[in-house]
């Protein structure tokens, strides 16, 4: 079986579109793959982090992601701090990367044009990434189109090392995610969903209570013809409620459609509210009985025993070829 890893960033609150958009996919890979995931902590701050919120929002979301369907029994889940052979990793990768190379990586070009002092932990953090794949030897990595560069500089990585030193890392491949369904802000249908939105009106976190979440849907922009039907050009508010709505039902876009014809757009945001928290509630109630038990700290020590042992058989091979130690 292809081993395959995903790191899940702990910045922000998870929302419904994080759910919809991606959760929902790894729960699907689970059964493919030996899948690896990871909380990669050490790159949330290289942006300002409050570290109360940081270190309590680690473990809820991990909560979360278990309560959302992540199996401890079918992933190996574990947090990137906490496993030190990564950054040990990182140095020998960094010792080996071009300037030119890092310079180019367009989220360093992205981030860094908000700040006026660049830590240089943002230039660096795509090689601490290509340690964090590579260490595993993991075949498949599901990225994003805008996060591709990142494996490409792994691979790059990988197949330096080898070439220099000798056989010692598998070659990752991208996996380009199928397009999860994109939710966009219930207030802004033209953006997508995001946890670090400035109006949260527009965005339904996982652990909204339920007045807040209808509160939020009956308030969603919509348009003023009152025809229930999918067209993201023209109606991109009813075209995200439908979308929203038939991903948590489980049924197309057309049998959506079909369901909410003769239905006006208060009916149609009632129901989708309906469908919303009964999915969140559930989460919520699998969540709670998480955090608050000894189960979290178990999968995560678990965790942690598995990918030290690998990391440390990894590293011994690595320091060997370059000469380090005694």
């Amino acid at each position: 079986m292809k081993r395959m890893l995903t790191g899940l960033q702990p910045s922000g609150e998870l929302t419904l579109g994080n759910y919809i958009g991606g959760i929902l996919q790894s729960i699907e890979y689970q059964d493919k793959y030996e899948s690896f995931i990871f909380i990669p902590d050490l790159h949330a701050i290289t942006v300002p982090q409050n570290p109360e919120i940081l270190h309590q929002r680690i473990k809820k979301n991990v909560a979360l992601y278990i309560a959302c369907g992540i199996d401890p029994n079918k992933n190996t889940i574990y947090i990137q701090s906490e496993n030190l052979y990564h950054t040990a990793l990182a140095w020998i990768l960094e010792c080996n990367t071009y300037m030119g190379e890092a310079s180019r990586m367009t989220q360093y070009k992205d981030k860094s044009s908000k700040y006026t002092n660049i830590p240089v932990g943002l230039f660096t953090y795509p090689i601490l990434m290509a340690a964090d794949i590579i260490l595993y030897d993991a075949d498949l990595i599901p990225t994003g189109i805008d996060q591709k560069q990142h494996v490409e500089l792994a691979r790059d990585l990988a197949n330096r090392f080898n070439n220099k030193y000798g056989p010692t890392f598998k070659i990752p491949a991208p996996m380009i995610s199928k397009s999860g369904a994109k939710i966009m802000d219930l207030q802004n249908p033209l953006k997508k969903m995001s946890k670090s939105a400035e109006n949260t009106k527009g965005t339904i976190f996982l652990l909204d209570d339920e007045k807040t979440i209808r509160k939020k849907i009956s308030s969603a922009v919509t348009d003023s013809d009152n025809k229930i039907y999918f067209d993201e050009k023209n109606k991109p508010g009813i075209s995200n409620l439908l979308t929203i709505y038939s991903t948590l039902k489980n049924i197309s876009i057309k049998q959506a459609e079909e369901y909410f014809k003769n239905y006006n757009y208060g009916n149609l945001k009632k129901e989708v509210a309906d469908v919303v928290v009964e999915k969140l509630m559930a989460i919520q109630k699998k969540y709670y009985e998480i955090i608050n038990s000894k189960q979290l700290d178990e999968i995560l020590d678990k965790g942690l025993e598995k990918v030290t042992k690998i990391g440390q058989e990894k590293l011994k091979t690595v320091y060997q070829k370059v000469g380090l130690g005694r």
